[in-house]
């Protein structure tokens, strides 16, 4: 297809799809004049996944070219690929020192978490994941405040998320490319959130409302 063909079949403007052609975030089309390109699917498909990278994400231009490169590097294995691609997105801040003694405390349920779970890849990588990371300084919050949130305490919340993870990368492998799967996996890390987050918060009213009533 030609550009104005993509820019009606995505919703994007000749002018934006240009834009992310010079900033790197779209590969350029196959050249048949010296003015004229062509485009295929992919394409198509890179457009969306861009415009849920810097709308719905928020994320700068030079942080959505990293995670595409990511996304692009044929190189990694699919499990690297994508997490390669998803720890370039935004993530919390990274926790105290460790002389903190709610971090201290946080780090060691953390891992006595990701033991008792089996989550061993997590554990290996530990804080060098900016997840796991996330996770200590959200756990030695709730430390701080007097909450007993503990491996124990979080055992079950985890298998939880084991089970929508399951889900989530059996959507991935419904895509027939590495490309596709990889894209996939970057984009539902975005839009998924606020879906998995609705869905909590939703359950948490209803669950409300029958023990207590409105």
């Amino acid at each position: 297809m030609r550009l104005a063909e993509l820019s009606e079949r995505s919703g994007v403007s000749p002018a934006t799809i240009k834009y992310y052609l010079r900033q790197g975030l779209l590969a350029p089309g196959v050249r048949v004049s010296a003015t004229t390109a062509e485009y295929d699917e992919s394409h198509l498909r890179r457009l969306r996944l861009i415009r849920a990278l810097l709308q719905v994400g928020k994320l700068p231009v030079a942080t959505a070219r990293k995670v595409l490169g990511h996304v692009d590097d044929a190189s990694l294995g699919r499990t690297i690929r994508m997490g390669a691609a998803l720890w370039e997105l935004p993530h919390g801040p990274d926790p105290d020192d460790d002389k903190d003694e709610a971090t201290a405390a946080a780090k060691v349920e953390v891992d006595r978490l990701l033991e008792a779970v089996g989550w061993n890849t997590a554990r290996e990588i530990g804080e060098l994941s900016p997840v796991h990371r996330s996770l200590v300084v959200a756990v030695a919050a709730l430390i701080r405040l007097g909450y007993r949130w503990d491996a124990e305490l979080m055992a079950p919340y985890a298998e939880l998320m084991h089970q929508a993870a399951r889900r989530d990368l059996d959507f991935v492998e419904t895509h027939p490319s590495e490309a596709e799967k990889v894209e996939t996996a970057v984009a539902a890390a975005i839009l998924f959130q606020p879906v998995l987050e609705a869905l909590h918060r939703l359950a948490q009213e209803e669950e409300s409302a029958r023990r207590y009533g409105l």
